[in-house]
C-alpha cells in the first residue's frame, strides 16, 4: 500500500468541508443585516424609558410629560381629591376591572391606580379612551377630574370614566419612583 492510498479522499474532504465552511459564513454574513434591522433604533431605545423630576409638583397640581408620543399627566393629588376617589364605589363605575400594570390583577379601586400608598401620585397617559384627544385637567370634569373636549367624557380625580362615550379609565403606564423626586416611566 502506497502513501497516496492512505491519503485517498483527504483533499477532496478537505475542500468539501472548505466551502462549506465558506458557505455558513457567506450565509451569516448575509442573514445578519437583514436580522439586525429588525432591532429598535437608537432614538427608540431612548425614549423607552424616561426619568421625570416631580420635586417642583406642588400639591394640588399637575405636570404633563410626553412620553413615547403621548401626553403623561403627572398628578400631585390633595386630601380632598384622594377622599373622594377612594369614597367612590366600584359598582358606580363604568369600567371597575380596568387593569393597573403596576399592580397585576388590580380592579379600578383608587388604591390600586395611584403610583403610592398613600394615593398623593396619580400617573395616567392622557389621552381619552374613547377616540384619542387630551382631556382637559385641574377639576373641569362633573368629577372633579377630567373632561375631554371632543365628545364629552368625564374623568373622575382618579382617571376613572364616569360619564360620557368613553369606554374605559384612562390608562396607566408602567411607572416607579426611583427616589423621593424622580419617577421613572417604562
Amino acid at each position: 500500500m502506497s502513501h497516496a492510498e492512505d491519503n485517498t479522499g483527504t483533499r477532496r474532504d478537505f475542500l468539501y468541508y472548505a466551502t462549506a465552511g465558506a458557505g455558513a459564513v457567506a450565509t451569516g454574513a448575509a442573514v445578519w443585516p437583514l436580522v439586525n434591522q429588525m432591532n429598535p433604533s437608537a432614538d427608540v431605545q431612548a425614549l423607552a424609558s424616561i426619568f421625570v423630576d416631580v420635586s417642583g409638583v406642588e400639591v394640588g397640581t399637575q405636570l404633563t410629560v410626553k412620553y413615547l408620543g403621548k401626553p403623561v399627566f403627572i398628578r400631585r393629588r390633595t386630601p380632598e381629591e384622594i377622599e373622594e376617589a377612594r369614597a367612590v364605589a366600584l359598582t358606580d363605575l363604568p369600567d371597575a376591572m380596568s387593569e393597573n400594570p403596576n399592580k397585576p390583577n388590580s380592579d379600578a379601586s383608587d388604591v390600586n391606580r395611584t403610583l403610592d400608598e398613600a394615593g398623593e401620585w396619580l400617573v395616567m397617559i392622557g389621552v381619552c379612551t374613547h377616540l384619542g384627544c387630551v382631556p382637559i385637567g385641574d377639576g373641569s370634569g362633573e368629577f372633579g377630574g377630567w373632561f375631554c373636549p371632543c365628545h364629552g367624557s368625564h374623568y373622575d380625580s382618579a382617571g376613572r370614566i364616569r360619564k360620557g362615550p368613553a369606554p374605559r379609565n384612562l390608562d396607566i403606564p408602567i411607572a416607579s419612583f426611583v427616589d423621593e423626586t424622580t419617577i421613572k416611566l417604562g
